[in-house]
């Protein structure tokens, strides 16, 4: 097996926030080998000057939807397995692309598609897919409409990101159900949500008993409940029973955040996604109920990511995107930085994110050992985040497992 030797790299240590310059990496096969100040000595590898370019993990998303591919999520109920998948590996190639090499799916991917990345059927970031959503009864992921009383979609399928279940018996079965497909984690709707014909933002979701039994079915088997999650109420409830990650998050309260630290959970704020459905909902068709229900959790966003970072709170990046959205995956870096210093937005969608998804050394890090999933910047990402943005277009290479995305050098 033939090794890559990167060298003359400006090496980005996330962790403690410092450019390292004249650094080289040493690759070999799916794994980085070796990190050096000084000139790895191998005389029949591959050798690549990255001539000062600034060098750093991958990135994660811990929020996306790689098959929500439509502003109408109603008509994915109809739409054939086979064009989803075919459109989520375009999604997902673009994703890739904008240098982001792990994500993790929150509703709607599968085994499938996460087998097709994994074999190399397709390009895309490797995929810790959840496979359906559980959503109670008039839930943020039952899709009906108030006519509608048959479910008339199969749990099966990709692309359709929830399933509704009731009482304790049939959240458990749920659960299992996903795990048993291989989910990486579970996902809850606990609260009211914008994308949803028919719960108000409000609400609560799940009976304490119900989010508790999926948490234990997730424990179980090593694994934990990430939950959709808006207000105060539906935070601090979920955490009580155990939820480890708790997505968007939009509205709490500086009680709240301190909950979150205190139980050792995460928050994964997802602003970007507000703030294109408010800018762009109309022009693409999104429905006037699901924009007044974005404005309305909009106008607390970037007041409860203050209070998070204030408070300590554990984030990871996410951008919630679907439709014609998914290209600003990326806006999620400088909207942040509004509230948050860059290198903490980098650590974000770099060692936090893979400490959330239980890869702590795996991914998230330029280190021996780890998955050479590497990105090489053409500048300084930290003075400037917006070399992370504009879909890749100063990443001059992109590496996932050890394998060349992108190279122009």
């Amino acid at each position: 097996m033939t090794a890559t030797i990167l060298e003359h790299c400006a090496l980005l240590d996330v962790a403690q926030g410092q450019i390292l310059p004249d650094h080289s990496i040493m690759i070999e096969g799916e794994r980085i080998i070796e990190v050096s100040d000084r000139p790895i000595q191998r005389s029949e590898a591959r050798r690549i000057d990255v001539h000062g370019r600034t060098l750093m993990p991958g990135l994660c998303d811990a929020h996306v939807h790689v098959t929500q591919l439509s502003s109408n999520l109603q008509s994915l109920r109809h739409a054939a397995p086979s064009y989803v998948t075919a459109q989520a590996s375009v999604v997902m190639r673009a994703m890739l692309r904008r240098g982001f090499t792990t994500v993790r799916d929150a509703g709607g991917a599968d085994y499938g598609l996460a087998d097709a990345v994994a074999e190399g059927l397709f390009e895309g970031p490797r995929l810790l897919f959840s496979g359906h959503a559980l959503s109670q009864t008039g839930g943020h992921g039952d899709p009906r409409q108030r006519g509608e009383d048959r479910i008339d979609f199969c749990a099966a399928c990709v692309g359709r990101s929830g399933r509704v279940c009731d009482g304790v018996d049939e959240v458990r079965r749920a659960a299992r159900d996903e795990l048993r497909k291989g989910a990486y984690q579970v996902k809850l709707m606990v609260s009211g949500g914008v994308a949803s014909p028919l719960d108000r933002i409000e609400s609560t979701q799940f009976s304490l008993e119900e989010i508790r039994a999926a948490v234990e079915e997730a424990e179980a088997q090593d694994r934990y409940v990430m939950a959709h999650a808006y207000t105060p109420k539906s935070i601090n409830r979920a955490l009580e029973c155990g939820v480890r990650s708790i997505e968007h998050g939009s509205m709490l309260d500086q009680a709240t955040a301190e909950h979150i630290v205190r139980r050792n959970a995460f928050l994964v704020p997802t602003v970007v996604v507000l703030w294109a459905m408010v800018k762009h909902g109309e022009s693409i068709g999104l429905p006037d109920v699901f924009r007044a229900k974005a404005a309305e959790v909009e106008a607390c966003a970037m007041s409860g990511l203050e209070i998070a970072a204030r408070a300590g709170v554990r984030m990871a990046y996410g951008s919630d995107l679907f439709g014609p959205m998914l290209s600003f995956q990326s806006q999620e870096i400088s909207i942040r930085c509004d509230v948050q210093k860059p290198i903490d937005v980098i650590r974000s969608a770099t060692v936090l994110a893979a400490e959330l998804f239980n890869m702590t050394g795996q991914i998230g890090v330029i280190a021996p050992g780890a998955y050479a999933d590497i990105i090489v910047v053409d500048g300084d990402p930290v003075a400037d985040v917006n070399l992370l943005q504009e879909d890749g277009k100063h990443l001059d290479l992109i590496m996932k497992g050890g394998a060349f995305v992108v190279n122009r050098l």
